[in-house]
C-alpha cells in the first residue's frame, strides 16, 4: 500500500512546515528539518509476514529519499510506540531519545531492503506513518510502498546484479 506519493524536488527553504519535534546533528544545514511530505497506513497486522519499502506496489522498485524518512510505529490507539529513520542523514533525536537508524545511510535503496518487520509488533493491531524531511539543499521522495509479504524472495531478485 502507498505510504508516500513521489514529490519531486524542492529546495529546503520552500519548504515551509518545519518538524519542531525533531532535532538533527546537523554538520551543514538547519537542525530543525523541514516536511517534504507525509503519509499513513490504515491499521494492519503483520500476521507472519515481512514488512519492507518499495518504489511501487509490485514490490519491484527501490525507493529514493533526500535526506531521510522519519518512520513512526502507531499502535491501535494511535500512539507512537516505536521509531526509526531512514536515508542520508547524521543523529536525529526527539527530545532526549537518539532515533536508530534502520539501514545504511543513503539517498537510494533498492528494492526491499529497508526492512521494517523488527519495529513492528508481531501480533497486535498498528499503523505506520511515514515523513519525509529535509534539512539541507533540496528535499525529496520517490513513491514509497509498504509491502507485507511472506519472507520469500523470486529467486530472479536473487541473480539480478551477479
Amino acid at each position: 500500500m502507498r505510504l508516500l506519493l513521489d514529490t519531486p524536488a524542492q529546495e529546503t527553504e520552500m519548504l515551509e512546515k518545519l518538524r519542531e519535534d525533531v532535532e538533527i546533528d546537523a554538520s551543514e544545514g538547519e537542525r530543525t528539518p523541514r516536511v517534504v511530505t507525509t503519509g499513513q497506513t490504515p491499521v494492519l497486522r503483520l500476521g507472519g509476514n515481512r514488512a519492507r519499502l518499495y518504489g511501487d506496489a509490485r514490490a519491484t522498485l527501490g525507493i529514493s529519499v533526500d535526506n531521510f524518512l522519519l518512520l513512526e510505529v502507531l499502535d491501535a490507539g494511535g500512539k507512537v510506540v516505536r521509531r526509526a529513520v531512514v536515508g542520508f542523514t547524521e543523529g536525529v533525536h526527539m527530545g532526549k531519545e537518539q532515533v536508530d537508524s534502520l539501514g545504511r545511510r543513503a539517498f537510494n535503496f533498492e528494492p526491499g531492503e529497508v526492512d521494517l518487520t523488527a519495529l513492528l509488533p508481531e501480533s497486535e493491531p498498528f499503523q505506520v506513518r511515514a515523513t519525509a524531511l529535509d534539512y539541507w539543499g533540496v528535499g525529496r521522495v520517490s513513491d514509497v510502498y509498504l509491502v507485507l509479504a511472506p519472507d520469500s524472495r523470486p529467486s530472479e531478485d536473487d541473480l539480478r546484479g551477479q
